[in-house]
């Protein structure tokens, strides 16, 4: 398995929010068992649930470094669209 391999398929970043998605499900199970939760245990949630927005934002912003395939260029010049 070469760091290509891992580059190209984004290994890393898939196997970090997989493994987030089950102790978010864990965490989710087990405060939805206490019978009267504190806000210490509640707080504790409310980190979970906001790590997972930022492994997220991470997951979906990172590029892999050897995708250059679908970029898109724009035309700034604005007078090949007013009318005549």
């Amino acid at each position: 398995m070469t760091p290509e391999f891992l580059d190209r398929w984004r290994i890393w970043p898939r196997l970090i929010i997989t493994l987030y998605g089950y102790a978010f499900y864990r965490t989710t199970e087990w405060f939805m068992a206490l019978e009267e939760p504190s806000n210490a245990q509640a707080g504790f949630v409310s980190v979970i649930v906001g790590a997972g927005a930022g492994f997220y934002g991470i997951y979906v912003n990172g590029k892999s470094s050897s995708s250059t395939t679908g970029s898109v260029t724009h035309n700034s010049n604005s007078s090949s669209m007013s009318s005549k």
